[in-house]
């Protein structure tokens, strides 16, 4: 007998499981960063779920275990996680890295993505970018930089993706099977955007490596691009 899953939560069952006190993720000690970055990853959606079960080739049985039994399925099954699970998962990820403060200190949650995806579970990168045309780099996911902007007071997900990949000068070599997006900030001290709307659906067109795209003046083929 295999392990025990449970779907995503979806529509008004994800409003009636995560909704009101003590739903979502506990934190303790520094967690945020793995909390949020666990909820977003595995409440609504199964897109992931590969890392929960597969026997990837460099796959940590161990710390699978803990993320399914302890985190994921709690989270979809009752909408809450203890915080002793996120901790037993920490202690194991500081056995593991190269890093002795997993249990104590915030991370930065690329740092966290990184550690389990590739050196854990052996998980091949999701994306695929090319800068100015210059050679392909893989990651895990992906950060949104950007100089403040006058114009932007409150954005949403799709206008932030689309001026970081042009102010980067950035393409997408391939759709991605999960594209994962890290929205800016700046420590406690400074956050650029007091509120950003999710992006329900993301259109990323205009971020594609040569995809055939309609030119905005006469409606053919496009065979130029104007930043």
């Amino acid at each position: 007998e295999g392990p025990e899953s449970f779907p995503p939560l979806r529509n008004e069952a994800a409003v009636c499981v995560l909704q009101g006190r003590m739903k979502g993720i506990q934190g303790h000690c520094n967690s945020c960063y793995m909390d949020a970055a666990l909820f977003s990853l595995f409440s609504c959606t199964s897109v992931l779920d590969s890392m929960l079960f597969m026997p990837f080739p460099l796959c940590d049985r161990n710390v699978q275990g803990i993320l399914r039994d302890e985190i994921v399925n709690p989270l979809r099954r009752t909408g809450f996680v203890r915080a002793s699970s996120v901790m037993h998962l920490r202690e194991q990820l500081t056995d593991k890295g190269q890093c002795s403060s997993f249990t104590n200190a915030e991370k930065d949650p690329e740092e966290f993505l990184n550690l389990i995806m590739q050196q854990i579970l052996g998980i091949e990168p999701l994306l695929k970018l090319q800068t100015g045309g210059q050679k392909e780099q893989e990651c895990y996911c992906y950060q949104i930089f950007m100089d403040k902007q006058e114009d932007l007071v409150v954005p949403d997900v799709q206008q932030l993706v689309e001026r970081s990949f042009l102010s980067s000068d950035l393409k997408l070599v391939e759709i991605p099977s999960c594209f994962i997006i890290q929205m800016p900030r700046f420590g406690k001290e400074y956050k650029m955007f007091s509120k950003i709307i999710p992006s329900l659906e993301l259109d990323i067109t205009d971020l594609l490596l040569d995809s055939p795209r309609e030119c905005c003046l006469c409606g053919d083929v496009a065979t130029l691009e104007c930043s």
